[in-house]
């Protein structure tokens, strides 16, 4: 596995709209592995392919240590409710922002071996779904903040 370059605001990989996964390869694989590296040791919770350059539709998360959900080709089906709550994003340094996103989100997406399924979260990680699905379609959370803050540093 290799540690990635994540792409801070102002890349222009950061803006554009990202291609569908065809089929999973060997390097769609070895893809999602090296994010997964990168995502924890930069102390992330979720990571977006266009972060790392690569202008795919995949997307890593982990809010609970160790429970990696890996999305290729990623949809948001269905979403309910509402809730209010700080942003970061490690190609946004040192800013977090407020954001208003669904509280209940279900999302569609291939998992490594190439087999749909769906997986709802709530709360936390019905945020990150958002946040993260923004990348692929070339959205950051700033677009979205409605107060931003910055680190004190």
């Amino acid at each position: 596995m290799a540690k990635l370059q994540i792409r801070k605001v102002g890349d222009e990989a950061l803006r554009k709209v990202c291609r569908p996964v065809d089929a999973i390869t060997p390097r769609v694989l070895t893809l999602l592995d090296d994010m997964v590296e990168t995502m924890r040791t930069a102390n992330g919770v979720g990571l977006a392919a266009p972060q790392v350059g690569i202008l795919r539709r995949i997307v890593v998360i982990e809010v609970e240590p160790g429970e990696v959900i890996e999305l290729i080709n990623p949809k948001i089906i269905a979403y309910s409710g509402e809730q209010d709550g700080q942003e970061g994003c490690l190609s946004v340094p040192g800013r977090w922002g407020m954001v208003k996103r669904p509280m209940h989100v279900t999302v569609r997406a291939l998992n490594r071996k190439g087999e749909e399924f769906e997986i709802t979260g709530h709360e936390l990680l019905a945020r990150c779904f958002c946040h993260e699905l923004d990348h692929l379609d070339g959205g950051l959370y700033i677009d979205k903040a409605y107060a931003m803050d910055e680190d004190d540093e």
